[in-house]
Formats: structure tokens, C-alpha cells, sequence
């Protein structure tokens, strides 16, 4: 029997948290085995609220001991749920030999319990810059989940359900993750090479031309020192007048708009989900003055950004800034 730990925090995304246990309870049920044995766990145990508002039951971190694999569930600023208690355990675990992953934001946790230092590790896409700026002694990568040893990390939403086939496969076998997938209604097993956003995929099934990814694609490749837009289009392989209309069909807004709005919207992501001073956030969003970020930022985001940092960290509602990772060139 695998025993698996599921240590959550307030806030945490129940569907993915719930996503990632569900191909667990199908291999239990198909084969009639107790294959898998799971708990949740909290750092006081009792009653966690998730950020949908639903709750689990969960057992207190000090009532639990030997696992077999270790996943931190976290969400919105999981920086709040960084204790000495919660890192101790990790690394006891550590110790002991188990498999330690994060989910959603879990790996930012183990990260600063120094449990990924050269490892590679992934977190939702929204919070990459975030994790990137915080631990450049990780590989964070843009891939639905890493196995990295005796460490794993996924990104959350529906990918959980493909990061839970995962280790049903590895613990059981390749006929049993199938059968469970088929259980849940599961189609496809995607595997730790697919991306968070892969190229060309349109979930609502419309298209955006080619030479307007390409030109979409190398401003993201390029936040922290912005080209000019004819630099731009040359790298497309489109004139400025083209790039204009497809920017007023598609995007609603200029080709220099667009590109400052995504370099602000890293921004947002680094002032909220970090303690970078706000100077190095405008230079690592581009922003030669300070002035000016602020400027651009307030009329964006209604709200400055030193306001922001204070505000932007309670989570609300549909809140959900596109971020776009910087390039490591």
C-alpha cells in the first residue's frame, strides 16, 4: 500500500486538490486493492476552507508520520503559509526517504524549505515570474507536472488528474492507469512534456493567425528589454500596417498597447506575489522609470503599485492577471 499525505493550506483549489486523489480511489476500486491510502493534512488540522468556499476535514501535521509520498496543495499566497513547523516536517520527511511534489503553488513551499535546490519543478503559470524571481536556484519550467526524482511538482487545475495517472502507472502498472482513466473519463494521459499552454490550442475551437502569434510570441520573449514594435515585425515576417489590423481584429487594442499591457501584467504578478523592491519589478518589466511604471500601472490596474502589494495579496473573485514568463535566453 501507498500511503499519500495531501497537506493543504487555506485557500487551496479543491477541484485540483480532489483531482489529483480521484485516480487513486478509482485503482482501489477497479482492482478491489487497497492500492493507495490517503489523508488530508493541515498544519492545525480541523475544518480548511478552499478558495471555491468549500471545505475539507483534515488531520493536524503533528498527528501524522511515515508517508510515502508527500504533496503540498496550495493556492493565493502561499508565502502566508510558510511556517518553521510546516518546513521542519517537510524536511523530515525529506529524510525519511519520501517523494515530496507540490500543487498548483505547493512547490514555492518546498522551495523555501530548500527541498528543490537544482531540481526541476513547475507551478501555475500564473504565478511562474513569481517563482522564478524568488528561486532562481530552481528550474521552474511550463510543463503540466515535472518528475524530478523524489521530487514532483504539476501546475493544478485538470492536469492533477493526469499527475495522479502518473503514479497510479508508476505504483501499479500501465493497464490499471488506463482502466482508471477510462473510470473517470479521463481520454488522454498527458505526460510530463506537455506544456501548460500549448502552441496552436484554442479550447473554444478559434484561431488566431499565425503571424500574430509569431509577433505575440516575441514580445513575450522579450518583457524585461522591450524591442521596438518595426523590430517586432520584422522577426514575424509581417509590416507594421498587417500587424496593426490583425492587433484591431483580434486583440481590440495597438501592437505598443498590447505589449505594455502583458509587461504590466508580469508586473502585477511580481509586485503581489513578492517582496521585490518596486524599483526592481519596474526594471524586470521593463520600465526604465519608476515614475513612469507607477504612472502606467495605476491607469492599468486602478490602484498603484505600492497599494497593490497591499491589497493585491487578498484574494477575490475571478481574479486571474495572464502572466508571461520571462525569457531565459
Amino acid at each position: 500500500m501507498t500511503r499519500v499525505l495531501v497537506v493543504v493550506a487555506p485557500g487551496f483549489n479543491l477541484a485540483a486538490t480532489m483531482g489529483f486523489i480521484d485516480p487513486f480511489r478509482a485503482a482501489n476500486y477497479l482492482d478491489g486493492t487497497l492500492y493507495f491510502k490517503w489523508d488530508f493534512v493541515s498544519e492545525d488540522g480541523g475544518y480548511c476552507i478552499a478558495s471555491n468556499g468549500a471545505g475539507i476535514n483534515t488531520v493536524a501535521l503533528g498527528d501524522v508520520d511515515a508517508a510515502d509520498i508527500v504533496v503540498v496543495s496550495t493556492s493565493w499566497t502561499p508565502e502566508k503559509h510558510v511556517t518553521q513547523k510546516t518546513g521542519n516536517a517537510l524536511r523530515q520527511w525529506a529524510r525519511s526517504g519520501a517523494t515530496l511534489g507540490g500543487l498548483d503553488t505547493g512547490a514555492f513551499i518546498l522551495a523555501w524549505a530548500g527541498l528543490l535546490k537544482g531540481r526541476r519543478a513547475t507551478v501555475h503559470y500564473e504565478h511562474i515570474d513569481a517563482f522564478q524571481e524568488l528561486y532562481p536556484d530552481v528550474n521552474v519550467v511550463e510543463n503540466l507536472f515535472v518528475l524530478d526524482g523524489n521530487r514532483i511538482s504539476c501546475c493544478g487545475g485538470n492536469a492533477s488528474v493526469d499527475f495522479g495517472l502518473q503514479i497510479v502507472k508508476g505504483v501499479c502498472g500501465s493497464a490499471l492507469a488506463n482502466a482508471a482513466a477510462r473510470y473517470i473519463f479521463h481520454d488522454r494521459l498527458r505526460g510530463p512534456s506537455d506544456l501548460q499552454q500549448p502552441q496552436h490550442s484554442e479550447p473554444l475551437g478559434s484561431t488566431v493567425p499565425a503571424k500574430l502569434r509569431a509577433a505575440i510570441q516575441e514580445m513575450e520573449a522579450n518583457l524585461e528589454n522591450p524591442i521596438p514594435v518595426p523590430e517586432i515585425c520584422k522577426k514575424a515576417g509581417i509590416s507594421h500596417r498587417q500587424l496593426d489590423r490583425l492587433f484591431g481584429t483580434y486583440i481590440k487594442k495597438t501592437p505598443a498597447l498590447y505589449y505594455r499591457d502583458i509587461r504590466l501584467d508580469r508586473a502585477r504578478g511580481l509586485v503581489t506575489q513578492t517582496e521585490l523592491p518596486i524599483a526592481e519589478v519596474a526594471v524586470a518589466s521593463g520600465f526604465a522609470s519608476q515614475v513612469h511604471f507607477s504612472r502606467a500601472y495605476k491607469e492599468r490596474f486602478g490602484l498603484p503599485p505600492t497599494r497593490d502589494r497591499v491589497d493585491g495579496r487578498v484574494p477575490f473573485e475571478f481574479r486571474a492577471w495572464p502572466m508571461h514568463r520571462k525569457s531565459k535566453g
